[in-house]
Order: C-alpha cells, then sequence, then structure tokens
C-alpha cells in the first residue's frame, strides 16, 4: 500500500511541476503569502503580524492562502484546485509564511527570491513531532515522509530559544544557521490586558469569589480518561475554586459539562489570564502560559506510555518536578497547598522562551522588512 502511495505522490508533484514552471515566468511582486492548513481563519500570529507588516511596510500586500482539508469527494477536489492558486502566490510574492507543512512550498524548486518563512504553530515543543516521529505510532511512514518532501525549502525556521531550536533542528531537518531565535507573535496578545479579567467576571459574576483553574489539555489518546480523572478529584473537594475544562477543539468526545465551564466567549489566551492556576500535560501552551508566571501544572496520567510511543523533548518530570503530577488528586493537593515553586517556573520560562517582552510582532517584521520588502 505504502509504495502505492508513493506512486500516487511523484504523480501529483510531477503534476505540481508542470503547472509551476510558467507561473515562475511571472514577475514577482511586492508581497507576502501566508499558506496554513491549520485552520481557514487566519491565525492570532498572522493577524498580528499583518498588522505590524503593515506598519513596517505599508506597500507590501499581504495575501492569505489558509484551508484545512476538507472531508468528502467534492470538497477536496475543490481543495486541489486551489493549489494552483497557492502556486500562483508562490511564484509571485517575495515571501512566503506559513505555520505547517505545504506540499508545494516542499515539493517544488522555487524563484531564488523567493525566502521561505517556517512559523510553527506551537511556540515550542514538548512532544516529538516531524522528522523526530518518523516510524512512531502517530508519526508518519519514511517512505511517504521522504516522498512528500517533508519539510523542505526553508530559507528560515522560527524558534523561541536555542533549546528549541535543537528540537526545531531534528524535526524538520536543518542545521542551526536556518534557526533565527524570536518568539510567535501571539506572546504580545498573552502579555497585553485587553480587558478579559474584568468581562469575564461581569459574564460570571457567581465565580468571582472562586480561584480559577483552566486546564488546557493537547489532543491525544486517552484525554477523555484523563478528564474524567479530574473531574472526580475536583469534585472531591475543591471549595473556593472553580476548574474550567477547555479541550482541544479536535476533541469531540469529551462532555463538555456546565459546571466545568463558563459564559462568554474567551480564547484560550484569554483563559490563562483569567486564570489563577493553569494545568495542562503535554500542550505547546505551556511555553505560552510560562511568560504570565503563574502556577503552572503539568497532569501526565500516561507519562511512561506517550514517552515510549510518541517521545517527548523535554523531560517534564525533571524539569518541573513538583509540579508534574501523574495522580488528578495529588496535583489537586498540591494546588490546595499553595506551595508553588515559582524559580523551577522562571527557569523553564527562561530556557524555552526566550524573549517575553510583548514586542515580538514588531521584531518578526522587522526581520522580514530585511528580506527585501518595502
Amino acid at each position: 500500500m505504502d509504495k502505492i502511495k508513493v506512486l500516487l505522490i511523484s504523480i501529483l508533484k510531477l503534476g505540481l511541476k508542470v503547472l509551476y514552471a510558467p507561473l515562475k515566468l511571472l514577475k514577482t511582486k511586492n508581497r507576502i503569502v501566508y499558506l496554513s492548513r491549520q485552520s481557514n481563519e487566519k491565525s492570532i500570529d498572522m493577524t498580528l503580524l499583518e498588522k505590524a507588516i503593515a506598519e513596517e511596510c505599508p506597500d507590501t500586500q499581504q495575501v492569505f492562502r489558509l484551508r484545512t482539508i476538507p472531508d468528502g469527494i467534492g470538497p477536496k477536489i475543490k481543495y486541489c484546485l486551489g493549489i494552483i492558486g497557492d502556486m500562483y502566490y508562490l511564484a509571485t510574492s517575495k515571501v512566503a509564511l506559513l505555520d505547517t507543512y505545504s506540499i508545494t512550498v516542499s515539493c517544488l524548486k522555487h524563484k531564488k527570491d523567493l525566502k521561505v518563512i517556517q512559523m510553527w504553530h506551537a511556540s515550542g515543543a514538548l512532544k516529538k513531532f516531524g522528522l523526530q516521529s518518523i516510524g512512531k505510532k502517530d508519526g508518519r511512514d519514511e517512505s511517504i515522509s521522504k516522498a512528500m518532501c517533508m519539510h523542505k525549502n526553508y530559507d528560515y525556521i522560527l524558534a523561541p530559544s536555542k533549546a528549541t531550536a535543537g528540537f526545531y533542528m531534528e524535526a524538520f531537518g536543518y542545521d542551526a544557521k536556518v534557526m533565527k531565535i524570536c518568539s510567535l507573535p501571539r506572546v504580545d496578545e498573552v502579555l497585553t490586558d485587553n480587558g478579559c479579567v474584568n468581562r469575564f467576571f461581569r459574564e460570571n459574576p457567581a465565580l468571582a469569589d472562586k480561584k480559577i483553574i483552566v486546564y488546557l489539555p493537547t489532543f491525544r489518546e486517552g484525554e477523555a480518561d484523563a478528564v474524567k480523572e479530574l473531574k472526580k478529584a475536583f469534585d472531591e473537594g475543591m471549595d473556593g475554586y472553580h476548574l474550567i475544562i477547555s479541550t482541544h477543539p479536535l476533541f469531540s468526545s469529551v462532555d463538555r459539562e456546565e459546571r466545568f465551564s463558563f459564559n462568554g466567549s474567551f480564547s484560550t489566551y484569554d483563559l490563562m489570564k483569567i486564570a489563577d492556576i493553569i494545568i495542562t500535560d503535554y500542550s505547546a501552551c505551556a511555553f505560552d502560559a510560562s511568560v504570565l508566571m503563574k502556577p503552572l501544572y503539568f497532569y501526565i496520567p500516561d507519562y511512561e506510555e506517550y514517552k515510549n510511543e510518541r517521545g517527548i523533548n523535554i523531560d517534564i518530570k525533571t524539569e518541573m518536578q513538583s509540579a508534574s503530577f501523574e495522580n488528578a488528586s495529588d496535583m489537586l493537593s498540591a494546588i490546595k497547598n499553595d506551595e508553588y515553586d515559582y524559580n523551577s517556573l522562571f527557569a523553564f520560562k527562561s530556557k524555552y522562551m526566550e524573549n517575553t517582552n510583548s514586542n515580538n510582532a514588531q521584531i518578526l517584521a522587522k526581520f522580514v522588512k530585511l528580506l527585501g520588502l518595502s
């Protein structure tokens, strides 16, 4: 089956190359194109960067090609036709910025004056991904990965720290000279007071006298069981606290109960600002949350299994020893005891998020401008 997939991928790449060749004869414009399969909407990173680039490079056109892969034959055909549009913008732009793998970026040969920036959709990598996870349970087959030219043709890869750059070099297959140390623009959002705390308590007045715990897990097998145990432990004696469970949007099998929710519309970054205590597991939101220097806990009941099957980059049981728990009741007891090790959190933040000022979009916009935009 894999051999058939590799053959089909090879045929697809040949077709794309034939279509791309005449497009490369078109004139390059003062333009940046954003590519993503993560969402059909602009991410907070793209939104903030778009604004900063508009200020730094007012004459630069910014084009967004953002499309998730849909279900159904008809929508998939439409998606594939959209790839031709992606190729047009790659052929006529000075800069391409993407936050995930792109077949058109990695499988085609581009003009020399096109600069490609990989702005990965997470602020780090607790768990292994990309080329690190080839052959693992949740990773790609090696032959498919090679056929898809996984993560080829990047000129720059953004990383929030030197430590994280080491993980990215493995995951993307590049050396240090391609790495650009720069936190994602989302850090600016995390650090900006947008009034969400006051709005939250206006819309949830019954929670005004509670300490807010927010649980932000990653998408993984076993999440439902972890949530179940956390709910049970919380019900056994957490008076004075309110637990908000904000599961990953891809995980629909976890029941969303009103007593573990809230009124109103608030983003993940809003919830971080609202929270008194933040709990996560292997999610990269841990890095975003760390810049707030609020008590950050890791609830990892499947740690050994996850480490063996998926692989991890950071041994959080060592680096965040007093804040990492496999048992929900033990973790909640630690929260009630209110004896948090802020020194470990500061070391974690400093190691994995080097710039924690609210100027990251501006820094990145100035860097992009140096690539030839005006």
